[in-house]
């Protein structure tokens, strides 16, 4: 794992609380019938979709920062990817929320936008990291999967040093 991918990856692990608070709001708000949550379908069904969305993005982004690595990509494409898929989960779990605020909602806000705004920067992440990934040269061992160490014990075994 390059040095690139921790980094992005250990932001994304210790954002994993908001996720878990998020679940652990709509737990005490179903719980609480002062919360009027149950009686306002949209906010439940968007409260719930936010939450969703956040956990599934959240995880596809790890995926997505291991797969940067094997990517052919310039940089500025890369980080693209790296940023981009994160920063997604953010803006559509919080469009779905942001949307919503108001106990009595009965449409979405403005803030609906976000949603948008983040499907469109998922999208264009995930697409630009399979055309990276086609274009990455075929693995010649096994070190392009992460398993330098049966390459090197190979080396060792057959007595080529590397």
């Amino acid at each position: 794992m390059t040095r690139e991918a921790r980094m992005i990856s250990g932001i994304i692990l210790i954002t994993v609380p908001t996720i878990q608070y998020g679940g652990y709001f709509l737990l005490t708000s179903l719980m609480n019938k002062g919360s009027g949550y149950m009686e306002n379908p949209l906010r439940q069904n968007f409260f719930r979709a936010g939450h969703a969305h956040a956990g599934v993005i959240v995880i596809l982004s790890l995926v997505c920062q291991m797969l940067a690595d094997a990517a052919v990509l310039p940089t500025p494409m890369l980080w693209f990817v790296r940023i981009g898929v994160p920063l997604s989960a953010i803006l559509i779990s919080a469009g779905f929320f942001f949307s919503v605020l108001p106990a009595t909602a009965t449409q979405a806000s403005g803030a609906v936008a976000l949603i948008y705004a983040g499907a469109v920067i998922l999208a264009a992440g995930v697409v630009t990291l399979g055309v990276g990934l086609l274009q990455s040269p075929r693995p010649s061992s096994f070190s392009r999967m992460g398993f330098d160490y049966l390459v090197r014990w190979n080396s060792l075994c057959s007595g080529h040093l590397d």
